[in-house]
C-alpha cells in the first residue's frame, strides 16, 4: 500500500513539475500576490495544488489532504496527503532556477513516504518509511563526513521566529570551522542533505508542507532526525534539525544553543 502511494506521488510530483516549468518559463505573464514579509504566492502555486489535489482525490478519494495554498480536507482513512507546490516561491518568481514540488503522505501519526521533485535538475528525490532514499531510483545516502569543517550546513531562515536564532546558529556554525549553505529553498536542501551534498539542515520552524516529506528522505538515507511529531507538525509546523551522523552532536548543540522559542 505504501509503495503504491509511493510510485503514484513520484509521477504526480513529476507532472506538477511540469506545470511548473511551464509557467516558469514565463515569468512575465504571472501573477504574483504577497501574503506576508518573504512569503509571495503566485498562480502557479494555486494552479499546481489544484492539479495535486484533484489527482489525489480521484484516486485517493478517502485519504485527507494538507496544502500550502488550499488548507485542510479531513479523510476517513487515516492517511493524510502534505503538500507545497512550490517550495521557494521567491526564486521561482525571481527566474532562479532553485524551487521544487513537494509531496508527503502521513499515516496514524507517521511519514509513510516523501517526493522532492526538482523539474530545473529532472530529479526525484523520494523514499518510503523503511525502504531507504533514492533519486531518481538511484540509492543516496548521508555524507560520512566526521567534522563541521569538512562540508557545509544548510541554514533556513523564516519570518516566523526571531531572526536572532538564525543568525546565532550561523555564528555557532562559522566559530567552528563550518560554512553554511542557503538556497532559499528549505525542501531542496534537504533534499541535498538526504544525497550527501550537504552535511544537514536545520531551521527554528518549518511548516509540515515544507519539511515532512525531506525529513523521511534523509532519515531513510542515513541521517539522523531530531525527534518531532508529525501529527502536531500538520497544523503547528516544527523545527528541523537533520544531519549526517558524524557531525550530528556538533549540530544540536548549535541548534540547543540557538533555537530557544522551539524548545
Amino acid at each position: 500500500m505504501t509503495a503504491d502511494r509511493l510510485e503514484f506521488a513520484v509521477n504526480l510530483a513529476r507532472r506538477a513539475g511540469q506545470l511548473g516549468m511551464d509557467y516558469f518559463r514565463r515569468l512575465d505573464s504571472l501573477t504574483v500576490t504577497q501574503k506576508g514579509h518573504q512569503d509571495l504566492v503566485s498562480e502557479a502555486d494555486r494552479d499546481i495544488e489544484t492539479l495535486v489535489r484533484k489527482e489525489i482525490a480521484k484516486i485517493y478519494p478517502d485519504d485527507g489532504i494538507v496544502g500550502e495554498e488550499h488548507g485542510r480536507v479531513a479523510g476517513s482513512s487515516g492517511f493524510t496527503w502534505v503538500i507545497d507546490p512550490i517550495d521557494g516561491t521567491a526564486n521561482f518568481v525571481a527566474g532562479i532556477p532553485q524551487w521544487c514540488v513537494i509531496i508527503a503522505c502521513v499515516y496514524n501519526g507517521e511519514v509513510i513516504a516523501g517526493v522532492i521533485h526538482d523539474p530545473n535538475a529532472n530529479e526525484s528525490f523520494h523514499a518510503m518509511k523503511g525502504g531507504g532514499a533514492f533519486v531518481n531510483n538511484r540509492q543516496i545516502r548521508a555524507s560520512s563526513s566526521q567534522s563541521l569543517s569538512n562540508g557545509s550546513l544548510g541554514v533556513g531562515f523564516n519570518g516566523r521566529t526571531e531572526a536572532s536564532e538564525a543568525l546565532k546558529s550561523i555564528e555557532a556554525l562559522v566559530t567552528q570551522g563550518g560554512v553554511f549553505f542557503r538556497n532559499a529553498s528549505g525542501g531542496l536542501m534537504l533534499a541535498y542533505a538526504s544525497a550527501g551534498r550537504l552535511l544537514g539542515y536545520i531551521e527554528s520552524h518549518m511548516n509540515a508542507w515544507d519539511c515532512l516529506a525531506g525529513m523521511l528522505i534523509a532519515k531513510e538515507a542515513g541521517n539522523m532526525v531530531d525527534t518531532y511529531d508529525a501529527d502536531s507538525a500538520l497544523d503547528k509546523g516544527t523545527p528541523v534539525i537533520v544531519a549526517c551522523p558524524g557531525v550530528f552532536d556538533a549540530v544540536k548543540k548549535i541548534t540547543d544553543g540557538a533555537f530557544k522559542s522551539q524548545r
